[in-house]
């Protein structure tokens, strides 16, 4: 009997005719509130492009050369070869790429993606594995300078439908927030940390989840106090409490307390996950689909932590475009616990961003339609143009000591 003969066509071959990416472009921007966003689009000879999100925007500088640098390799190449081109950008040079590197990365990838659901006709989550639930909790970010003005900034949010509540581990000297808000005093955040929180919880009941967000302040020690006395509160999460260079101390917290940890934002690629997955080291795993090596990447994280059964928390302080992608990688994944959502989309920035994804009481849904479902106005995008370095504001110590922001 005659075997088949298979005429495979060798991808070089393939790539002669398949879309090709033409330019990659940036935008560097503020909107009329003062925040800063940082687009990547990527264009194609079939006339369709794809917006990204870079995840470090105080580096601007160096990241835009970063994609300027990607683009020797993926200028020329197939768009919807996302995995390929992944590891070309990711391990091309040898040396494995940072968090620069990883940034750059994120937003061409995320852009891809886009181009890849609009040359298909189908939105990004449907060819991330599709729907496996109709919408997506959410959590916004409440603050507040005091507990009076942080409680109002919670009832509002309850009131417009916010399921979830997250703030800040507050700063806090002698003197009162006035004296200088540049100041944190482990000792003091930490009682008004635990006031703070009795006081969210007493005004909003059982039933809205509480967050944390101890953004890297803290030393082991003073996390693990803060842990133990915030466990009667039931808080859904303590986020970031340790810094996140040494992975392997989360081993330590998770010795010394029940509350549930989630960390991640600052990690780039699925290695620096491995650590606190394999060894269940958070409950929630906080990925930034705009560091982490965009949705390649964060798919394959989740799918690890599945087998974990660690619940993924996207990191997204950023724009529509971030928010977008984290909405499309939970509604494909199965193992989601909240979704970050600074302010409900629609709600801000519609001069530069039109065209956003929904939200509807406390959750976020992707529009019907091909790619992401977000664009821009890069007219005005450029007319708003700013920096593209610039450094966050320094927290010190009451003696001068350097501390995380």
């Amino acid at each position: 009997m005659t075997a088949p003969v298979h005429n495979r066509v060798p991808y070089s071959e393939q790539l002669a005719t398949a879309m090709k990416i033409t330019d990659l472009k940036t935008f560097c921007f503020l909107d009329d509130g003062g925040r800063k966003y940082f687009i990547v689009k990527v264009e194609t000879d079939a006339g369709i492009h794809g917006l990204g999100e870079v995840g470090i925007t105080h580096w601007g500088g160096a990241v835009d050369q970063a994609v300027r640098h990607l683009g020797d390799v993926v200028i020329g190449e197939d768009p919807m070869a996302t995995e390929r081109l992944w590891q070309r950008m990711f391990r091309g040079a040898f040396f494995p790429a940072d968090k620069v590197y990883g940034s750059a990365i994120s937003a061409i990838d995320i852009a891809l993606w886009d181009i890849k659901g609009k040359a298909l006709g189908q939105p990004v989550y449907r060819l991330l594995g599709g729907p496996v639930r109709d919408r997506v909790l959410c959590y916004p970010h409440v603050q507040g300078t005091g507990t009076e003005a942080l409680l109002a900034h919670c009832r509002r949010a309850v009131d417009d439908g916010w399921k979830f509540l997250r703030w800040h581990l507050p700063t806090a000297v002698e003197g009162g927030f006035d004296a200088d808000p540049a100041l944190l005093d482990p000792g003091q955040s930490i009682e008004l940390a635990v006031e703070q929180m009795a006081a969210v919880r007493e005004e909003v009941g059982d039933r809205i989840g509480l967050c944390l967000d101890v953004h890297t302040r803290l030393d082991t020690a003073h996390t693990v106090e803060l842990c133990n006395r915030l466990e009667h509160l039931r808080p859904f999460f303590i986020e970031d409490p340790l810094r996140s260079e040494n992975a392997a101390s989360y081993r330590t917290l998770a010795r010394h307390t029940n509350v549930p940890i989630a960390a991640g934002e600052q990690w780039c690629s699925k290695w620096a996950f491995r650590e606190v997955i394999e060894e269940e080291l958070v409950r929630y795993a906080r990925i930034d689909l705009c560091i982490v090596g965009g949705l390649t990447e964060a798919l394959k994280i989740t799918h690890w932590c599945e087998t974990h059964y660690i619940d993924i928390v996207p990191h997204n302080p950023l724009g529509p475009v971030s928010a977008a992608a984290g909405v499309a990688l939970c509604m494909a994944s199965t193992n989601v616990g909240v979704q970050e959502m600074p302010r409900a989309p629609g709600t801000f920035a519609t001069d530069l961003f039109p065209k956003q994804i929904h939200w509807e009481d406390g959750h976020a849904h992707c529009p019907d339609e091909p790619g992401l479902g977000v664009e821009l106005d890069e007219e005005l995008a450029r007319a708003k143009s700013t920096s593209l370095n610039g450094w966050p504001p320094q927290l010190r110590r009451p003696d001068g000591a350097f501390t995380n922001w």
